[in-house]
């Protein structure tokens, strides 16, 4: 135990679900977390800001004003043995604010321990890297107030820093001329700016849908989806419409796939994110396309390739029961590093051989 060190990079929902299972250990290593923000909260920390924030660093939160959750906080919020109704000490409504869940998780990480304690703030880690020779990590970050630059080795590595600061963005013909205005979802702050606009959204995800009914609440003269697959939504309200995939752009024309155009004002990418996590060494990365399960990774979490079975990943997979989900990866986790599950993996053989079964039913699942 004396020579454990565990490194978290993230002080969102998973790296603080990290901390928290750590610190119900009997014997509870040394635990260092490292978060760029000043406080904790990850996405939840909502933002006027666009693009880099006052320390040059990109802007992590992607939340937009008026945001509420997609989805019952029974679903894919609330944590095993703290409820909304003992946060608040009465009944919640299914779909709450950033503002409520926020101040939620920030009662679950102070209710039972000062958390704080462990998370160096201000922080962002630069570099990470596996010494096999003497099967360490090397990590390397910067105190961004004293602009110090350190290095520390660490026995473990967690990597929770999310999975929606770095946006996709398809390559489209004619888009990089386009006369209009065109930002991804990840900087769209409020949606009054596209007031009398006919405005295009390319995506059909919760995103897409959100986006484009809040455009319509903020009077866009007229909105179309352009959805690579159909999407939930049956009816849409009047004034938005449903087309195929964008084509090409000119000037300030879409085309569509059915070879239908539209003139358009202002484009809303809603394209979804990608893995990158610049912070690591090569050979410590998974791949960049967020999928339900990774075949990279032992149970959503150990990576399989490299770093000795000491490197995990908490929340790198596609969104579907977020936190909730996010919390048993972290436990899991957190066992394993300590020693404690009831089912170690016998072999790497076993771990490869489950890794790749689980990818292979989640594939088809989503497929």
């Amino acid at each position: 135990m004396s020579k454990m060190r565990v490194c978290i990079i993230g002080a969102g929902p998973s790296g603080m679900s990290a901390l928290w299972h750590f610190c119900q250990c009997d014997k509870m290593p040394e635990v260092v977390c490292f978060e760029k923000q000043s406080t904790w909260g990850g996405q939840w920390n909502r933002t006027w800001r666009t693009g880099f924030d006052e320390h040059g660093e990109p802007v992590h939160s992607c939340m937009y004003n008026d945001l509420w959750t997609n989805a019952p906080k029974e679903s894919n919020i609330e944590f095993p043995g703290y409820t909304f109704e003992d946060h608040y000490g009465k009944s919640v409504p299914s779909y709450i604010s950033v503002p409520v869940v926020k101040d939620y998780l920030e009662g679950r990480w102070s209710r039972d321990y000062n958390l704080r304690q462990f998370v160096q703030f201000d922080t962002p880690v630069r570099y990470v890297s596996y010494n096999d020779s003497t099967d360490t990590f090397l990590v390397t970050y910067e105190n961004l107030i004293s602009k110090k630059v350190i290095n520390e080795t660490f026995s473990h590595v967690i990597v929770c820093s999310g999975a929606f600061t770095y946006p996709f963005t398809p390559y489209i013909p004619g888009l990089d001329s386009f006369q209009g205005s065109v930002l991804h979802s990840r900087d769209l702050r409020h949606c009054h700016l596209f007031k009398d606009k006919t405005v295009l959204i390319i995506g059909s995800g919760f995103s897409a849908e959100d986006i484009a009914v809040h455009c319509l609440k903020y009077q866009a003269s007229k909105i179309i989806v352009s959805c690579r697959t159909k999407s939930f939504i049956s009816n849409w309200p009047i004034c938005i419409e449903e087309r195929p995939v964008v084509k090409r752009f000119h000037a300030k024309e879409a085309v569509f796939t059915d070879n239908t155009q539209a003139e358009i004002d202002d484009v809303i990418l809603c394209t979804g994110f990608r893995n990158y996590y610049r912070f690591l060494d090569p050979c410590l990365r998974i791949n960049e396309t967020p999928v339900i399960y990774s075949k990279e990774l032992y149970m959503s979490a150990l990576l399989i390739s490299a770093g000795n079975n000491k490197l995990f990943y908490v929340g790198a997979q596609k969104t579907l029961y977020t936190m909730t989900y996010f919390d048993v990866v972290a436990n899991w986790v957190c066992r394993y590093i300590m020693g404690t599950l009831e089912h170690e993996p016998k072999s790497e053989a076993d771990i490869i051989k489950h890794s790749k079964e689980w990818w292979v039913r989640a594939s088809n699942v989503h497929s």
